[in-house]
């Protein structure tokens, strides 16, 4: 058998310096933006609207 020095199962191979220190700098960039576009449009998304509290001479 080929593989038979090596003991059974997976062992995948880690990513570089690279590759994590991108992951983890795109993931924290993700995450801003979604923080920074519920700050903008949270209340919209949640369902409140400007118009909706504004009763101004609406009878």
């Amino acid at each position: 058998m080929a593989g038979a020095a090596h003991s059974p199962g997976f062992h995948p191979h880690l990513p570089g310096f690279r590759y994590n220190f991108l992951a983890k700098g795109l993931g924290a960039a993700m995450w801003f933006f979604i923080f920074y576009r519920a700050r903008k449009d949270g209340a919209k998304l949640l369902g409140q609207h400007s118009f909706d509290s504004h009763d101004e001479g609406h009878h």
